[in-house]
């Protein structure tokens, strides 16, 4: 009958067999999550001089490969402490569903950490060793979100942890390593790249809330209700476009970054998405919605960016 149930879920899911397994359990629609704060800040850096492509690549692969380990120390963890099981949407499913042993997991997710110490080494040594005590702490909390004796994830600070470390953090340090310095305008650029990003794990929370209630997570899906959340969703979403609009207004962003606000149209999406949903499968285009919405953003804006530059 699990058997069965199983083989059910994956169809409703529309997961499939052989390199499927290892790409689901990467969990591509967070990725946008570390490519657009690198491509950012290295398009605010490239207003101030030259690119060094090398070190773009470098940042941009080990933002990648922490990303995607995160998520793999997520689905260990949320696995180890019965969080996941066979009927859980929104996870890679490779444990519960697709039978691979979960040290397998946690170990490929450690792997990854180490080959993004050794990118982390060369870009020290073409910046700053101040980069590699700054790139540890993240990767602690990348591990210490659904690791550790208190997981971040089972409080109501996974949006901000999330926001600010893969956002203003991330942008920080792949500024810095191209110029040298930072600079208050690229803080602020920054900002609404970390609601955009803390948005889609607001996003999660909302689909997963009835599961993180019994699971005894204290999210703000949790802590506020369904509709709340969503509501605060819309309001994060007003913040980020609004500020953005004040930051073009003030010669802070060129006015070309006017075409970021196409990405609206994805943005409310989701909240229409969301609307009137409850069961978590329901929800699942309102979560991929939100990722895409943060992606159509960072791309637009650096786009904007780039071309305000060449002209």
């Amino acid at each position: 009958m699990q058997s069965k149930d199983n083989s059910t879920m994956k169809q409703a899911l529309n997961e499939r067999e052989g390199f499927h397994v290892w790409w689901r359990l990467l969990r591509p629609h967070t990725l946008t999550a570390s490519f657009v704060p690198v491509f950012v800040g290295t398009m605010i850096a490239f207003n101030e001089g030259p690119i060094n492509w090398w070190l773009f690549l470098a940042m941009l692969i080990a933002s990648i490969l922490i990303q995607a380990a995160t998520n793999m120390f997520n689905e260990y963890y949320d696995f180890v402490r019965g969080l996941d099981t066979d009927e859980s949407v929104g996870i890679g499913g490779s444990i519960v569903r697709d039978g691979i042993a979960p040290k397998k997991i946690r170990n490929l997710a450690f792997a990854f950490y180490g080959i993004s110490v050794i990118l982390g080494i060369y870009i020290c040594m073409a910046s700053s060793w101040w980069i590699a005590a700054i790139g540890l702490v993240c990767m602690a909390f990348g591990y210490l979100y659904t690791g550790g004796p208190l997981p971040i994830s089972y409080t109501p600070f996974g949006e901000l942890f999330s926001g600010v470390l893969m956002g203003t953090v991330i942008i920080g340090i792949t500024y810095f390593i191209q110029t040298g310095v930072l600079t208050a305008a690229m803080v602020w650029i920054s900002i609404p790249i970390t609601i955009f990003i803390g948005s889609i794990n607001l996003s999660n929370n909302i689909r997963d809330r009835d599961g993180d209630e019994l699971g005894g997570r204290k999210t703000i899906a949790v802590l506020m209700g369904r509709e709340s959340s969503i509501t605060l969703l819309a309001v994060l979403f007003i913040i980020a476009y609004g500020l953005t609009a004040i930051l073009i207004i003030l010669g802070i962003l060129p006015i070309l970054s006017i075409i970021t606000f196409i990405s609206a149209i994805k943005a409310r999406e989701v909240l229409k998405k969301f609307r009137g949903k409850t069961e978590a499968i329901e929800m699942m285009p309102a979560m991929a919605a939100t990722a895409k919405t943060n992606t159509f953003y960072g791309f637009l804006l650096g786009i904007s960016l780039l071309i305000a530059e060449l002209i």
